[in-house]
């Protein structure tokens, strides 16, 4: 009868052992993640709120890991450039997308065909919080209200004009449009600063636009706030009513997350979500994503998933009542 060694009984004992644990452990458990650099692709240009908003998670999330964030702007056709550009990413745990309202709920309502869906191609991550934006008009316009902006449109039907700048931008004013009943065009810009310089100048009569393009200019007097689309005032602007106190149920914020690649390790996808909790924890993070006007919220995967969901829902009913046609 051949005998195994009790040495060698012990040792095959322990391999076995140590791959059955191997089997049952996550991924990250069996190497450290992240081990090299991490790729966020922001869809909208350099200097905007998800670009700063991005840079500000990434000098959080690279101090904590040592490793080095590389923050990819890949603008274009309303975020669907960056967006394509995430989902045909390596599904490997090292590039993410900052989502946005527009990428992940608006545009499919808004755009006839899109080359990504939102749900099939994308791991929902995490958030970072929510905005809304404020509808802003010169400080010399006959009209420092709504109430008054809707008088004055009434008073001269077809020579009131709006701006906005992408698909999503177009549906706070459409739908003032429609809750007010009144008669004016909207004129589509290619970027947020044309717009702010033609509002300036009188070539349109208002805008909305997000809180942090539109702090600076209120903050200077340049230009002067009406209204806020969010559910509640605004901190930087108590006095500026909110459009739901005019049109009950006139609600619209916009938010930025993190989705990853379909395909992503769930183990990194809850590895990512715990650092973006850490983020939002960190005061000096926090702050400095409140001074970009957002308000800072936090969810696990699941939430942040089911708050995506739900959130198309509201697009879509927003964009039927704004009458908007896609594109």
């Amino acid at each position: 009868m051949q005998r195994t060694p009790i040495i060698a009984r012990a040792a095959t004992g322990l391999l076995l052992g140590a791959a059955a644990l191997l089997a049952v452990l996550p991924d990250a458990a069996r190497a450290a993640w992240p081990d090299k650099p991490v790729t966020l692709i922001v869809p909208s240009a350099a200097g905007g709120a998800a670009d700063l908003t991005a840079r500000t998670f990434a000098q959080f999330l690279g101090a904590r890991t040592g490793q080095s964030i590389v923050v990819e702007d890949r603008a274009g056709a309303g975020g669907i450039v960056g967006t394509h550009a995430a989902k045909i990413a390596p599904h490997d745990g090292y590039t993410f997308l900052l989502s946005t309202n527009s990428t992940h709920s608006a545009n499919q309502f808004l755009y006839k065909s899109l080359p990504y869906d939102a749900q099939q191609d994308f791991r929902q991550v995490g958030m970072f919080g929510t905005f809304g934006t404020v509808a802003i008009a010169r400080p010399d316009a006959p009209y420092k209200t709504v109430p008054e902006l809707v008088q004055y449109a009434q008073a001269h039907p077809g020579k009131v004009f709006f701006g906005y700048y992408s698909s999503s931008s177009q549906v706070p004013p459409e739908l003032f449009k429609a809750r007010a009943g009144i008669k004016i065009d909207g004129a589509a810009y290619k970027n947020i600063t044309q717009i702010i310089t033609d509002l300036r100048g009188g070539q349109i009569d208002f805008a909305f636009v997000d809180y942090l393009t539109a702090m600076g200019q209120i903050d200077g007097k340049s230009l002067r706030p009406l209204a806020v689309t969010g559910a509640q005032r605004h901190p930087s602007w108590p006095d500026v009513p909110t459009m739901d106190s005019y049109y009950p149920g006139y609600v619209v914020e916009g938010w930025l997350g993190l989705s990853a690649p379909a395909g992503t390790p769930e183990d990194i996808v809850q590895a990512m979500n715990g650092y973006m909790a850490q983020a939002l924890q960190d005061k000096a993070t926090a702050d400095k994503l409140r001074a970009l006007g957002l308000m800072p919220k936090s969810m696990d995967v699941p939430r942040f998933d089911a708050f995506v969901k739900a959130d198309t829902q509201r697009w879509k009913e927003w964009v039927d009542v704004a009458g908007i046609q896609p594109q």
